[in-house]
């Protein structure tokens, strides 16, 4: 999943929080350095190379928007994960519209870091990643045609909706690793309301009825987290 030598710039304050997080990415294979401060950070990200930013919003010296701000102009593309103790939708939206990769409200799991972490790193490393030239994908049995939005297997056909087609595609792209909730909701319904997680429920049981016909094909909950799209052989 994640190379060994990913270097990632940590900045947190809560000098507990900080060192646990390091030393649970250090044993995962990170390379990362721990800064107590958005301007320390910012100062290390222009003296080393880095990887991945993992930034906490509430800062002294220099608060998580503005080092992100700062980095982003050094480096536009590095990824970046917010990290905050506060939940509000303004502060997400600030965060998304800095450039942010993702964002996570603490308290959190440290394996729901982990597979953040991992799932913007594999879209970095490979956007086309099964993307589907033609928008063509292959799911076992069934033949998922995204533009038509049809999913047909055995000269049967089920038309999707665009909601459906677009989470079925997500899905695809990311076959037999995990589609985190806070993904889909950010780049299908481009709102992690409430309600929005509910709506995606329901087509997550719709598109599970459509793709029982192939006992080789599992769209499962991954819990806390999001779905996988598990395609055995």
């Amino acid at each position: 999943m994640e190379k060994i030598t990913t270097r990632i710039i940590l900045a947190e304050d809560d000098h507990n929080l900080g060192n646990l997080l390091k030393n649970y990415l250090d044993a995962k294979g990170f390379v990362t350095t721990l800064c107590i401060n958005g301007q320390e950070a910012v100062d290390t990200f222009q003296k080393k190379e880095f990887d991945f930013c993992i930034l906490d919003i509430m800062m002294p010296v220099k608060d998580g928007f503005v080092a992100a701000e700062e980095i982003r102009k050094i480096n536009a593309k590095i990824p970046i994960i917010f990290l905050t103790a506060r939940s509000l939708q303004e502060d997400k939206l600030k965060g998304f519209e800095i450039g942010a990769d993702d964002y996570l409200t603490k308290p959190f799991s440290m394996e729901e870091l982990l597979m953040r972490i991992q799932a913007i790193l594999r879209r970095a490393e490979d956007p086309a990643k099964s993307a589907g030239i033609k928008g063509i994908y292959q799911i076992g049995q069934y033949t998922f045609d995204f533009n038509r939005q049809v999913l047909s297997i055995a000269g049967k056909e089920n038309k999707l909706t665009s909601k459906e087609a677009e989470l079925l595609r997500l899905l695809c792209q990311r076959n037999n690793d995990v589609l985190t909730r806070s993904d889909a909701l950010r780049e299908i319904w481009h709102d992690d309301s409430y309600f929005n997680a509910r709506s995606m429920d329901v087509y997550i049981v719709k598109l599970r009825k459509y793709l029982k016909e192939d006992p080789n094909v599992e769209l499962i909950n991954v819990h806390g987290v999001g779905f996988k799209l598990i395609m055995s052989k």
